[in-house]
């Protein structure tokens, strides 16, 4: 097995500096730690950092963020995706500041809302420097590689958390689980990359039995993916004569719930032809339909059509935003494709 004394040593030359990782000689914030692996899931750094500095600003802390309401958690956390965890992500706060504190312990961790079995043991590691090896999907790739595993994902994971486990039982990676996690995510973020890993610059590149073979870039093989389905539906932006925009809130569980939208019909497979689309309109009005958004969602493909209209006064069900007000809404990513397609066709 590799050893973790060197990977260390790599990782105190080479280690990223991020908004949310304490410097060395620092005390993690468990409330930062817990805020950046949050919004990790499913986004990329690049992405999370302005978000994350962003949200830090306006909740600095769990007792600020728990306090707040849950719109305007909504809205700071509008354009992030995966809407569930803003919801539980609040719904955490008000846990964690009713027990007074984050658990260090991994069940503990495990029964606040929205925290999973990879989220527990990141921040036992990280905040608590607490011995703990979280596997995303940076750690699967250098774990694959290293021991050479060519089961395909995701039938592969429970032998990858059962290498990525020996490789944390080096005395080296206990005596600094914290660094030792972040030295695997760094790792796999700038050397063992998905494609072209620069083996050469490798800490473990003695040890990796997929470099040795000469696979080591066909690692993780992962299954085919389905097909994802594709839906379609429409959505009306509809302006009255002093500048406000009709909008509504979407139901509180499931897809995008809580979240703000123009008004619509449901998302079908079949497409709505515009007659039928026009019958699903907040009220009457001379709508013209402006074109169409596409947008992936995590299951399906989203094609929507955009109408545009203008009243004197709006009689209809929701609420009303100045239109200059909109980008504080929130509003989630397909839904700003349609508001900017409204604005630009329908000045």
């Amino acid at each position: 097995m590799s050893d973790a004394t060197l990977l260390l040593a790599w990782y105190d030359r080479n280690r990223r500096r991020l908004p949310w990782r304490a410097l060395p000689g620092e005390t993690a914030d468990p409330y930062r730690v817990w805020l950046s692996e949050i919004m990790l899931q499913q986004t990329t750094v690049t992405a999370v950092v302005p978000y994350y500095e962003t949200f830090l600003t306006r909740f600095p802390t769990v007792a600020a963020l728990a306090a707040a309401d849950e719109a305007e958690v909504m809205r700071a956390w509008a354009g992030l995706g995966y809407y569930a965890r803003a919801r539980n992500l609040h719904a955490c706060a008000r846990a964690v500041g009713a027990s007074g504190g984050f658990p260090s312990d991994i069940e503990g961790l495990r029964a606040l809302p929205g925290i999973g079995p990879y989220t527990a043991a990141a921040i036992r590691a990280i905040a608590f420097d607490r011995p703990a090896v979280p596997v995303d999907g940076n750690v699967e790739r250098v774990v694959a590689r290293l021991c050479a595993i060519t089961e395909p994902l995701p039938a592969a994971k429970k032998a990858i958390q059962d290498a990525a486990g020996r490789l944390g039982a080096d005395p080296a990676a206990r005596s600094r689980p914290s660094d030792f996690a972040q030295a695997l995510f760094d790792l796999g973020a700038t050397i063992c990359t998905p494609t072209a890993p620069a083996c050469v610059l490798c800490p473990w590149q003695g040890d990796c039995e997929a470099r040795r073979q000469g696979i080591a870039a066909e690692l993780p093989r992962k299954s085919p993916k389905p097909a994802r389905p594709l839906r379609h539906g429409a959505h009306f932006f509809l302006r009255d004569a002093a500048g406000n925009v009709l909008l509504r809130r979407r139901p509180p569980k499931g897809l995008l719930g809580g979240m703000t939208e123009l008004p619509g019909t449901p998302w079908r497979a079949a497409p709505w032809p515009e007659p039928e689309a026009q019958l699903a309109a907040p009220m009457p009005a001379a709508w013209r339909r402006l074109g169409q958004v596409r947008h992936g969602l995590t299951h399906f493909e989203l094609h929507l059509d955009v109408y545009a209209a203008t009243v004197p006064a709006i009689r209809a069900e929701g609420f009303l935003c100045p239109a200059a007000q909109l980008a504080a809404e929130a509003l989630p990513s397909v839904m700003r494709k349609c508001v900017r397609l409204a604005l630009a066709g329908f000045p």
